[in-house]
C-alpha cells in the first residue's frame, strides 16, 4: 500500500456501526463455539438424567401401558432394560433441542428490547421440541416398547419389518400433543423462575443448588398437567393397533377404565419428573460453566 493510500485512510477512517443495527444483530447472533457448547450441555444434561431415573421411567410406562384384564404386570423386574439404546437417541436429541431453542430464545428476546418474557421461553420451548422430535419420537417408541418387555429385535428390526420405518413413529401427533406443551411450560418456568431469583438475589447466576431446586419445581407441576397426555402417547406407542387414533385412545380408556385411568403412573411421573427436572438443570448449568462459559 501507498504513503499516499495510507493517509488517505487514516484521514477518512470507516462509519463505525450505528447501534441501532450493528449492535443489535450482534447481539442477537451466536457464535458456533457458544452453541455448540449449549448443544454439549443438554447432551450431557439428558443423559444423566436418563442414567440416573430411568427406572422410575420403566415403572410409570408399565403402569401406564397395563389394560383391564391384562395379566399381572412386572414393575421391578429389568427396570433398566434398554437404557444403552435409548441414551444413544437421548444425545443427539438433547443435543438437537438446545441446537433450536438457544438461538430461537436469544432472539425472540432481543426482538422484545432483551427479555421477551414467558412468550419468548414459551415459544422457544415449543419449537425446540419440535425440532428435536425427529430423534426422540423413534427413541421414545423403541425405550417404551423394551420397558414393557419386548426384545431388542421386536423393538428395532421387527418395527421395521412389519410397518416399515413410519413404524418408528408411532404415536407422533400424542408425542408431538404432550412434548411440545410440556418443553415449553418446564423450560419457560424454570427461565422465569431463575429471571426471578437472580433479581432477587442480586446474583449474576444461580448455582448448582439453586438450579436444581427451581428445576425439580418446574419439573414436578409441568409433569403433573401433562399427565393425561403422557398416558395417551404410552398407549399409542405400546399397542398402536388398539386404538384409531388420541380421541379414540382417550374415550376408549376413560369408558373402559373410568377418567382416573388418565392419571395412570401420576406419583412415579411427578416423582421422576421433578427428581429429574432438579438433576436436569443442575447438570446443565454445570455444564454451561465448562462448554459455554470462556
Amino acid at each position: 500500500m501507498s504513503d499516499r493510500t495510507t493517509d488517505a485512510a487514516r484521514a477518512s477512517p470507516l462509519p463505525s456501526p450505528s447501534p441501532s443495527s450493528g449492535s443489535s444483530a450482534s447481539s442477537s447472533m451466536m457464535s458456533a463455539r457458544e452453541l455448540a457448547g449449549h448443544m454439549a450441555s443438554g447432551a450431557v444434561a439428558g443423559c444423566a438424567v436418563e442414567a440416573a431415573f430411568y427406572p422410575l421411567d420403566t415403572i410409570k410406562t408399565r403402569l401406564q401401558a397395563a389394560r383391564r384384564g391384562d395379566a399381572r404386570v412386572h414393575l421391578f423386574r429389568g427396570l433398566y432394560r434398554g437404557i444403552g439404546g435409548n441414551l444413544l437417541g437421548v444425545a443427539p436429541a438433547s443435543a438437537l433441542f438446545f441446537a433450536a431453542y438457544e438461538p430461537m430464545k436469544r432472539a425472540l428476546e432481543d426482538g422484545e428490547g432483551g427479555d421477551g418474557g414467558v412468550g419468548a421461553r414459551l415459544t422457544a420451548g415449543a419449537v425446540a421440541g419440535l425440532v428435536s422430535s425427529v430423534v426422540r419420537v423413534p427413541t421414545e417408541v423403541i425405550k417404551t416398547r423394551r420397558q414393557v418387555g419386548a426384545s431388542a429385535a421386536a423393538s428395532v428390526n421387527g418395527i421395521i419389518a412389519a410397518t416399515g420405518v413410519s413404524g418408528l413413529f408411532a404415536g407422533y401427533g400424542s408425542f408431538l400433543l404432550r412434548d411440545l406443551p410440556f418443553d415449553a411450560i418446564e423450560f419457560a418456568g424454570y427461565e422465569t423462575m431463575k429471571t426471578t431469583w437472580k433479581k432477587f438475589n442480586g446474583a449474576d447466576d444461580v448455582n448448582g443448588g439453586e438450579a436444581a431446586a427451581l428445576g425439580a419445581v418446574a419439573g414436578a407441576f409441568t409433569g403433573a398437567v401433562t399427565t393425561p397426555l403422557d398416558v395417551v402417547k404410552t398407549r399409542l406407542m405400546t399397542n398402536p393397533d388398539a386404538y384409531r387414533g388420541v380421541i379414540d385412545c382417550v374415550r376408549k380408556t376413560v369408558s373402559e377404565e373410568g377418567a382416573m385411568a388418565m392419571f395412570k403412573g401420576l406419583q412415579p411421573r411427578v416423582l421422576w419428573i421433578g427428581l429429574g427436572g432438579g438433576c436436569f438443570f443442575s447438570v446443565l448449568e454445570t455444564a454451561r460453566g465448562v462448554f459455554v462459559t470462556p
